[in-house]
């Protein structure tokens, strides 16, 4: 109708053309009035869809594990589902979390200051409202005002990929003032948490193909593993000695080194997870003076992952950084040093926040020019995260105004986790079969079970590996979730399990009994 319109309304001389001409468009229009709608129409299907299949995703992902929010955890929260839609047939009225060192989820506060300067940042037309001084300590507003100065477009733009020079700085003075040693901004890599970090360097440092290794202990965080399944690398686990408060036998990293190089394997890295996670061990200094020199004989980067060094519960043993160690050793070695910190750890939890930093130490200017590269790709670390890695590393110091109520905030939370961690350990101590050394650091303790054989039978016929069976018979039995030791790696033949002592004190008595009820039926079931 359109098009018959239009040639009515144009001049004679345009109209006067061959009908053959004026009738093709009418043609034509019909015709693709057919292909495009109409039950006659003659579409082609579209072939079959198709979706990706197992056996076709990258097998490097199906081979990957991470145990920490692996079956356990999926069948908690399909418990917290049915509790939610009160169609749950359980025992309990809570679900503990303590598979994860995740502070918050368990009820700890944030700190007070951290939160208001953050405000600020992501709000910071607050500053210019009447009464800001009643709703905010007045460090906490000097403090943004100098975050805001030095970021002029804030936290919603990108920043420089290394991360804000202002924050570098402040982790550069705060490394200097632990460690009594001179650091560089230039050699510090905001990180979205401490994993990211970790992932770049191995990103940088394996070279792929299947022939690289790296030496991680056993137990180990499974960050670790499931990362090097992703990149085809060997994980070269070293057994620390339980027995020995899971000390770091470095005759044990030479027998693993010399078994990797008769297996054709390039080993890159030593991984040292200090304090430790899962075991909660502190390495001495002597043993961080050995792996310092096992690695600078063979020619390996040294990874140290230092995220819970607030975390210390053994006065004869403080947290010593490698590089404190490293500097302090005369005459110096030679060695290429990364270490790891997070603010997800210590007493601020805040892992939602993904804050974090790395300090390269020893290593080549066009190499720290690659990481930097590579690092570039994901353009920057979030920008919260960055300002609250700033607000770890320079809390308030004597005589700011926030100082006495942060100071308390963070003595209270340490105080609590050393009782709690006591609590725990002697409450697993206390029962038949199991064994669990203090812990000296960290969030974790990582009890050893003696299993019977009746429940390895069963745990075999039901096709899990024993200490998940026991987890799991845990967890629908009192709510609490801990994660097996096999998903971090163990001596062959023992058994053991992760749990936190996270769960608020006033909960701790109850997780305790929970365990203690649970663990008598089990065994007396299996007896």
């Amino acid at each position: 109708a359109g098009f018959e319109m239009r040639q009515a309304l144009r001049p004679a001389a345009q109209t006067a053309r061959p009908v053959a001409q004026t009738a093709r468009p009418l043609a034509l229009r019909r015709r693709l009035s057919t292909l495009h709608g109409g039950a006659d129409a003659l579409r082609k299907p579209y072939p079959p869809s198709h979706v990706l299949t197992l056996g076709e995703i990258n097998p490097n992902v199906l081979s990957a594990q991470y145990a920490v929010r692996g079956e356990l955890v999926q069948r908690a929260a399909a418990i917290k589902e049915e509790m939610a839609a009160g169609s749950a047939n359980v025992p309990f009225k809570k679900v503990l979390e303590c598979n994860i060192g995740n502070p918050q989820a368990v009820g700890q506060s944030p700190i007070g200051f951290n939160r208001q300067v953050l405000s600020l940042m992501v709000c910071p037309a607050l500053l210019d409202q009447p009464g800001v001084d009643a709703l905010f300590a007045p460090d906490a507003i000097a403090r943004a005002k100098e975050y805001l100065a030095a970021i002029p477009s804030g936290v919603g733009a990108y920043s420089d990929s290394q991360g804000f020079r202002i924050v570098r700085e402040q982790v550069a003075d705060f490394i200097s003032s632990r460690d009594g040693l001179p650091a560089s901004p230039e050699d510090i890599f905001l990180t979205d948490g401490a994993s990211k970090g970790v992932g770049f360097l191995l990103s940088l440092i394996l070279r792929g193909g299947g022939s690289d290794g790296l030496l991680v202990p056993i137990p180990q965080y499974p960050l670790y593993s499931a990362t090097l399944a992703l990149q085809e690398t060997h994980m070269l686990g070293y057994e620390l000695d339980e027995a020995a408060g899971w000390s770091l036998p470095i005759s044990l990293l030479e027998a693993e080194l010399e078994d990797a190089q008769a297996k054709g394997v390039a080993t890159r890295a030593l991984v040292v997870i200090n304090p430790g996670n899962p075991t909660g061990n502190s390495l001495p200094y002597d043993n961080m003076v050995e792996c310092i020199d096992f690695c600078a004989k063979h020619g390996l980067v040294l990874m140290a992952d230092e995220v819970y060094q607030e975390n210390i519960w053994d006065g004869g043993r403080p947290f010593h950084s490698f590089k404190k160690v490293l500097m302090e050793m005369s005459p110096r070695p030679n060695l290429q040093l990364v270490s790891f910190h997070s603010t997800s750890k210590g007493f601020l939890g805040e892992c939602g926040l993904r804050g974090g930093y790395f300090e390269i130490v020893g290593f080549d200017p066009e190499v720290k020019a690659q990481l930097l590269k590579l690092i570039s790709i994901g353009l920057c670390s979030n920008t919260l995260g960055q300002i609250a890695t700033g607000l770890m590393v320079q809390p308030p110091r004597p005589g700011d105004a926030s100082y006495e109520i942060y100071s308390g905030e963070r003595d209270a939370i340490l105080a609590s986790m050393k009782r709690r961690a006591t609590m725990l350990v002697d409450g697993l101590n206390a029962l038949e079969g199991v064994t669990c050394n203090q812990p000296q650091g960290a969030m974790y303790a990582f009890p050893s079970i003696t299993l019977p054989p009746k429940a390895i039978a069963a745990a075999k016929d039901a096709g899990k590996v024993p200490d998940t069976f026991y987890a799991l018979a845990l967890l629908e039995a009192t709510g609490i979730v801990v994660v097996p030791g096999s998903g971090f790696g163990q001596k062959e033949g023992t058994w053991h399990f992760r749990t936190t002592f996270l769960p608020p004190e006033s909960e701790m008595t109850d997780v305790v009994d929970r365990m203690t009820a649970f663990h008598a039926d089990f065994m007396g079931k299996y007896a």
